[in-house]
């Protein structure tokens, strides 16, 4: 293999939020706090997410009516099972 090939691989170094993450989950915990640790986790990207589809919603000049005129044809309904 030539040293190029070496030089192109990603890093493997952790940035500090894995860092950060990695010395919070080093300590005992219950199974309790890893749960509501997961749960935090879980909301704050929820509102990322959130927080992002409102933006777009802005940009776009989205509403409410455009909403749904643009999905009033869909079908969203499950699959009945076999």
């Amino acid at each position: 293999m030539h040293a190029a090939q070496f030089e192109s691989a990603p890093s493997s170094k952790l940035n500090p939020v894995q860092l950060h993450l990695l010395e919070l989950f080093s300590k005992e915990m219950t199974e309790q706090e890893l749960s509501d640790i997961k749960e935090l986790l879980l909301q704050y990207y929820a509102r990322k997410v959130e927080e992002e589809m409102n933006s777009i919603w802005e940009r776009k000049g989205y509403s409410q009516t455009s909403f749904d005129e643009a999905t009033a044809n869909l079908h969203l309904r499950a699959k009945s099972k076999p």
